[in-house]
C-alpha cells in the first residue's frame, strides 16, 4: 500500500477509498446531561475545498502562474485557518509540462504536489499521455494523492481502472469525491496506450457512484456531501456554455444526479464560477473551474449542519496568484517546496542549455484575437515540425513523401531569442510528449479523408484541428462545402494526388493510431516505427540545417466560389470568390494583396484582411473579389464543351495554389424579327419571320415574340430550320405595336434579342 496522508481502505467491488481526516471531533457526554436546559443548535461544520485544474507541471513561478510553492503557501494559509480543508484537483496535473518537469518525467511536479498536500484529483487525459501502464506504475505510484475516475474501466476485469471515488471525514461530516475524465480520452491520447481500457458514459458512471455513496450501506462507504471532480469543461466562461444541453459539458451539468452537490471541472483551461439549478430538483449547485497552470485557485466554503448532515451553503471564490506584477501569496524564505523547485531547475539546466542551432525569426502557433492558441489555424511552427519529421523519417524510410503534424502536439511557440540560439529546453518545450515517428502507406483518397477529418466530430471540444504539413504538399479547401466534400484539390510536388495511388507518409505515434479523431491514419498499411522520438527528430534536423528560417508561404488555402451552372462557368460570366487562410496569425509578415488568374490570365486582386479570428478556425487572412471569366479561357474547345482550367491564387508570401474550375464558351448569336407589313388591318394576320444567326454552331431552341414587353408567340428552331422560322401573328388590337424577338440560346449558342420594329394596326 502506498503511503497516504490518511489511512486508506480498498473495497474490492467499488475500489473506492476512504480517508479519515485528522480533525475528527469526538463528542463526550458529561455526567450532568440529564435535566440540563435544551442545547442550542450546533454550529455548522465549515469545510474549505481548495481546487486547481490543468496544472501541467508549471512548478516554477512566472506571472500569471504562481508556481507550486506559492500555490502551497495559499493552501497552507487556508488549512491554518481551518483544519477542515481538502486540496483537490480536476486533472491534467502532469503531461504537456514545462521543460523542468518534462525532462525529469514529471517527478518534480508529483513530488512538489505531494509536499503541498494534494489529497485527491480526477484523472485528466494528459495523465494517460504515456499510457495506462505509466499512470498506474509511475504517476499514481509516486503520488500521495488519489487519482479517481468512475468512467474508465479495465476491459479484462470490468472494474474501474482507478478508484471511482474518495471520501474524507471532517468533524463528523463525510465529503465524497467522484472522478471522471472526458469521454474524448481515446482520441486525445495514443489509443495503443489505453487499449486495455474502456471509457464509458460519464453521467451513467457518476450517477451510479453517487448512488453507492448514498445508499446507506456502510460497506459501500457513505458520504454526506458529494463533489464531482471532472476533467471536462465548458467551451467558454459564460453561464450559457456551462449549461448548454447540446454540448458535452452542458449535458453533464444538466443530467448528473442532484445527489452531487458541486461540480469542479477542468480540461478547457478556463476560469468560471456559476450557480446552476440541480437536474430535476430545486436549489443550486456550484459549477466551477480555476483556469490553468496554477494561475488561479478556488476556495469553496461548504457549511454543513452537523446533526442533519445537510449542506447549508456552498460559496466558491476564485483567487488569482498575481494581480498585475504583484504576487498575492509570497513564498516564505527557506520554504522547502521552493527548495525542491530550485533543485529541479538546477537538474534540468544542464541538458536544457545545450544549443541545437539558430533561428532567424519566431516559429509560432496560430493565435486568436484573445491571444490564446488557435489549433484551427495553419502555423509556421506546425509546418516546420512537419518538415523536420519528414527529413528524419527519410533517413530510415527513404520512400517517405509527406509529413503531418497535429496542432495539439505543439505546446509552446519556438521564439527567436536575441542571440538567435535555439536550446534543447526550448525545443523540448514545444514537443513534450515523446511520441515516436511512424511511417505508413495510405492512398490519395485516405489523404483526402485525413484532411476532411480536420473538421472534428460534432460535440468535440475543438471543432477544427489544422494539421501541419510538409513542404511540397499543398491543398485547397472550401470551408462552406458539405462535410466530406470540403477538400477541393490536393497536389504533391505540383502533381495532383491520385485517389487510388499509394503515398508514404510519416506522423507521430499519437496520430498513427487515430488520435485527435484522425481515424484514416489508423487504417494505414505497412506501418513502421522509425525508432525516432519526435524531439530527437528535431534535434537531429537542427544539427543538419544549423539555421532555421520560417517559411511564410501557406500550404493550404480556403476558397469558396459562387456556384457554376450545370455546364460550368461561362466565358464572360462573373465568379464571386471568398478566400481564407491566406496568411499566418502572429508576427509573420502580412501577405498584403492576393491575385487571381483564370487559365493564366490575371482577372483580379484584393487586399487581404488580416483580422485575427475569434473562434477556432482556419480563416485568418481573408479576401473577397468578383472576377470575370476571360475571353480565351476555354481555348480552342468546341462551343458548349466544358473544359477544366486552372484558377490560380497567389500571395506575395510565396503561396501559389491552383484550383481547377469548369469553363465553357458559346457562340455569339444575332436575332432579327421581320414583319411582312408595317401597316395592317385589325382583322388581318401578320407573318413575322425570325432569323437567328450564329457562327460555328446551330442556333436551335426557343424563340419568343414580344409586343413591347409582353410575350405574344413562341416557336422552336430546329437544326433543319437553319436559323429561320416564321410565326403568324393574328388578332393584334388597333394601335402601334413594338415587335421584337428573343432567342433563348442553347448549350452552344448564346441568347440574343432583336431590335424592336413598330407595326401600326388600324
Amino acid at each position: 500500500m502506498r503511503s497516504r496522508s490518511h489511512p486508506v481502505l480498498h473495497p474490492s467491488r467499488s475500489r473506492r477509498r476512504l480517508a479519515f481526516g485528522a480533525a475528527i471531533a469526538v463528542a463526550a457526554l458529561g455526567a450532568g446531561v440529564l435535566g440540563a436546559p435544551a442545547a442550542q443548535a450546533a454550529d455548522p461544520v465549515k469545510i474549505d475545498l481548495v481546487t486547481i485544474n490543468d496544472f501541467h507541471g508549471r512548478i516554477e513561478a512566472g506571472a500569471p502562474a504562481g508556481g507550486i510553492a506559492a500555490v502551497a503557501t495559499a493552501v497552507n494559509q487556508i488549512r491554518t485557518a481551518n483544519p477542515n480543508t481538502v486540496f483537490a484537483a480536476a486533472g491534467d496535473l502532469v503531461g504537456a509540462s514545462t521543460f523542468t518537469s518534462f525532462i525529469q518525467d514529471d517527478n518534480p511536479t508529483i513530488d512538489t504536489l505531494n509536499a503541498a498536500g494534494l489529497d485527491v484529483s480526477a484523472a485528466g487525459n494528459h495523465e494517460f499521455d504515456k499510457g495506462w501502464a505509466d499512470l498506474k506504475g509511475h504517476i499514481q505510484d509516486r503520488a500521495n494523492w488519489e487519482y479517481i475516475a468512475a468512467n474508465v474501466f479495465e476491459k479484462s476485469t470490468n472494474e474501474t481502472a482507478l478508484a471511482e471515488s474518495w471520501v474524507k471525514e471532517m468533524d463528523g461530516i463525510k465529503v465524497g469525491f467522484i472522478g471522471a475524465v472526458t469521454e474524448e480520452l481515446p482520441s486525445l491520447v495514443s489509443p495503443g496506450g489505453i487499449q486495455d481500457l474502456e471509457v464509458r458514459d460519464i453521467v451513467d458512471s457518476v450517477n451510479a457512484a453517487a448512488d453507492r455513496l448514498t445508499d446507506g450501506d456502510a460497506a459501500n462507504l457513505e458520504a454526506d456531501v458529494l463533489v464531482l471532480l471532472i476533467h471536462e469543461g465548458a467551451a467558454n466562461t459564460s453561464y450559457a456554455a456551462a449549461t448548454d444541453p447540446n454540448s458535452p459539458f452542458g449535458y453533464i451539468v444538466n443530467t448528473v444526479t442532484p445527489k452531487v452537490n458541486a461540480i469542479v471541472s477542468g480540461h478547457t483551461h478556463l476560469a468560471y464560477s456559476h450557480q446552476v439549478p440541480y437536474a430535476g430538483d430545486t436549489g443550486m449547485r456550484p459549477v466551477i473551474s480555476s483556469g490553468q497552470y496554477g494561475e488561479k485557485f478556488s476556495d469553496m466554503v461548504i457549511n454543513v449542519d452537523p446533526d442533519s448532515k445537510q449542506v447549508l451553503s456552498m460559496v466558491n471564490t476564485t483567487y488569482s496568484m498575481y494581480v498585475g506584477a504583484a504576487a498575492q501569496y509570497p513564498v516564505p524564505a527557506g520554504d522547502p517546496i521552493a527548495g525542491m523547485v530550485a533543485d529541479a531547475v538546477a537538474a534540468a539546466a544542464g541538458p536544457g542549455g545545450v544549443q541545437l542551432g539558430t533561428l532567424t525569426a519566431d516559429f509560432n502557433r496560430a493565435k486568436l484575437q484573445s491571444g490564446a492558441e488557435n489549433r484551427g489555424g495553419e502555423s509556421t511552427l506546425g509546418n516546420f515540425v512537419a518538415d523536420a519529421q519528414l527529413w528524419s523519417a527519410q533517413r530510415t524510410d527513404t520512400a517517405t513523401q509527406i509529413a503531418f503534424m497535429n496542432p495539439g502536439g505543439l505546446r509552446a511557440d519556438m521564439a527567436f531569442a536575441p542571440d538567435g540560439v535555439l536550446t534543447y529546453k526550448e525545443a523540448a518545450t514545444v514537443q513534450s510528449f515523446a511520441n515516436t515517428l511512424v511511417t505508413m502507406s495510405i492512398t490519395g483518397d485516405q489523404i483526402r479523408q485525413v484532411l476532411e477529418q480536420q473538421w472534428q466530430p460534432a460535440g468535440s471540444q475543438r471543432p477544427f484541428l489544422k494539421l501541419g504539413i510538409s513542404k511540397g504538399f499543398e491543398y485547397a479547401f472550401d470551408p462552406a462545402a458539405a462535410p466530406g466534400s470540403r477538400i477541393t484539390r490536393m497536389t504533391f510536388e505540383g502533381v495532383d494526388i491520385d485517389p487510388t495511388a499509394s503515398y508514404r507518409v510519416v506522423v507521430n505515434s499519437f496520430l498513427g493510431t487515430g488520435g485527435d479523431n484522425f481515424f484514416a491514419f489508423a487504417d494505414g498499411a505497412d506501418k513502421r516505427d522509425t525508432g525516432q522520438v519526435d524531439l530527437e527528430s528535431m534535434v537531429a534536423y537542427m544539427a543538419e540545417i544549423q539555421t532555421a528560417t520560417p517559411d511564410y508561404g501557406q500550404r493550404s488555402i480556403g476558397a469558396t466560389l459562387s456556384a457554376p451552372t450545370a455546364q460550368g462557368y461561362e466565358v464572360g460570366s462573373t465568379v464571386d470568390i471568398a478566400l481564407s487562410s491566406l496568411e499566418f496569425s502572429t508576427t509573420e509578415p502580412p501577405a498584403g494583396t492576393v491575385d487571381v488568374a483564370i487559365a493564366g490570365t490575371p482577372v483580379g486582386s484584393a487586399a487581404i484582411d488580416n483580422t485575427l479570428p475569434t473562434t477556432i478556425s482556419d480563416v485568418n487572412g481573408q479576401a473577397s473579389l468578383s472576377v470575370t471569366v476571360p475571353e480565351g479561357a476555354a481555348g480552342g474547345a468546341p462551343f458548349g464543351a466544358t473544359v477544366t482550367v486552372p484558377l490560380t491564387i497567389t500571395t506575395p508570401s510565396g503561396t501559389s495554389i491552383e484550383l481547377t474550375v469548369p469553363v465553357f464558351h458559346r457562340a455569339e448569336s444575332v436575332a432579327l424579327g421581320l414583319p411582312n407589313k408595317l401597316l395592317a388591318k385589325s382583322n388581318s394576320a401578320i407573318q413575322y419571320t425570325v432569323i437567328v444567326a450564329a457562327r460555328g454552331a446551330a442556333p436551335t431552341g426557343e424563340v419568343t415574340v414580344f409586343d413591347g414587353t409582353t410575350p405574344i408567340a413562341t416557336a422552336t428552331l430546329t437544326a433543319k430550320d437553319r436559323g429561320i422560322v416564321k410565326v403568324k401573328l393574328q388578332g393584334l388590337p388597333k394601335g402601334v405595336h413594338q415587335l421584337s424577338v428573343s432567342y433563348a440560346g442553347n448549350d452552344q449558342v448564346k441568347p440574343s434579342t432583336s431590335v424592336k420594329i413598330p407595326v401600326f394596326v388600324w
